[in-house]
């Protein structure tokens, strides 16, 4: 049966998307003989008339497409169509449009690879719609319920982890704290595999309150016992000052945008020590770099399971990565409260079995 099926991604940049692209459409043509329509900027390219899409064949999908970072369909992480923002700041619903954009495309199914609150807007869209729809869990967070890895969270933790290297040179060099902050909105992943494998002194994660005065104490223990004057501590964006606080500088979309609370912890930590304390904000450095191996591996399982799915005729569920390998389940069950850090987990009892201080 021959059939036409639409791939897009959504919200937030990172590595690995194109590697997902290439699986969807190389298992549907190759192995389905189906053809596939790429949606240029998801929920956005589909509220354009005409519809921004491109066709997509396995003879643009070759081997360079796994090294490829961002993504070639774009992608947006702001304009929520069921409260489209207008210029006098009051909202409007474009979810019709949205839902006129996939009848013009002549589809039969959708396959979406987009983030924890990416995937909650497309269930509700198309929940509305007579399409078979199947997600693909990305984000460098990794707060996607149901899946242990989302794509993009590795690559994530490399850039991050080749940071720390970077910074503890400079610690020992000049006899400083340094301080690293990395992405993860309100879950600590990022943070905590970085921090393992950076050899962090501390890591700051938002599920666990900190302390700053007992961060201090652990830094001087430690340097004290090593005899050493320097330390390296790894800070998630979301974790709150002492107050409760949460640092932010403006809104983008519906959520705050976080970033600058390494600044915060670093002049704290130069008076509670009195050392030389200094911050670094990593950013969108762990979004766009080369997807690495593992997140290669990830994308590539989960984009030739969504296609089998589809044509299994299963509607409204996601493939997910549990346990080193490929499930899949409801969606009902994953667009909810994010995916956090245990704080009782086994990675955070292996790290304080390190040493490493949380600050609680």
């Amino acid at each position: 049966m021959s059939r036409t099926i639409g791939v897009l991604t959504s919200g937030g940049d990172c590595a690995g998307l194109n590697a997902a692209i290439r699986a969807v459409v190389t298992r549907a043509v190759m192995g389905y003989g189906w053809s596939v329509k790429g949606i240029r900027y998801a929920t956005q390219g589909l509220m354009e008339r005409p519809v921004n899409a491109l066709n997509l064949g396995p003879r643009a999908m070759d081997g360079q497409m796994l090294q490829m970072g961002g993504t070639i369909l774009g992608t947006v992480n702001t304009g929520n169509p069921f409260a489209w923002p207008l210029p006098d700041g009051s909202v409007i619903d474009r979810s019709d449009e949205v839902l006129e954009g996939l009848t013009l495309l002549g589809i039969d199914g959708l396959i979406a690879i987009g983030g924890d609150g990416s995937l909650r807007i497309l269930h509700r869209l198309m929940k509305r719609a007579d399409l078979p729809f199947i997600a693909i869990p990305k984000t460098v967070d990794n707060d996607v319920q149901a899946t242990d890895r989302a794509i993009g969270f590795e690559s994530a933790v490399s850039v991050a982890t080749s940071a720390c290297d970077s910074l503890r040179s400079g610690a020992m060099s000049q006899q400083r704290i340094m301080i690293l902050e990395v992405m993860g909105r309100e879950a600590g992943h990022i943070a905590l595999a970085t921090g393992i494998a950076g050899g962090a002194d501390a890591i700051l994660i938002p599920e666990i309150p900190v302390s700053l005065e007992r961060v201090a104490a652990a830094i001087q223990a430690r340097c004290q016992r090593e005899e050493r004057d320097w330390a390296l501590v790894v800070v998630a964006e979301a974790v709150r000052r002492e107050d409760g606080r949460l640092v932010t500088d403006g809104i983008v979309g519906e959520k705050p945008h976080f970033g600058g609370i390494s600044g915060y912890i670093a002049e704290r930590l130069g008076v509670l020590t009195g050392r030389v304390a200094r911050a670094t904000v990593l950013g969108h450095l762990q979004r766009g770099d080369r997807p690495n191996a593992a997140d290669r591996l990830i994308a590539s399982s989960l984009g030739v399971a969504a296609v089998d799915l589809l044509a299994r005729h299963s509607r409204d569920r996601m493939v997910a990565w549990q346990k080193g390998e490929v499930v899949d389940v409801p969606l009902d069950d994953v667009a909810g409260d994010p995916r956090l850090v245990d704080p009782q987990g086994s990675l955070v009892a292996m790290a304080r079995g390190l040493g490493i201080c949380f600050g609680d």
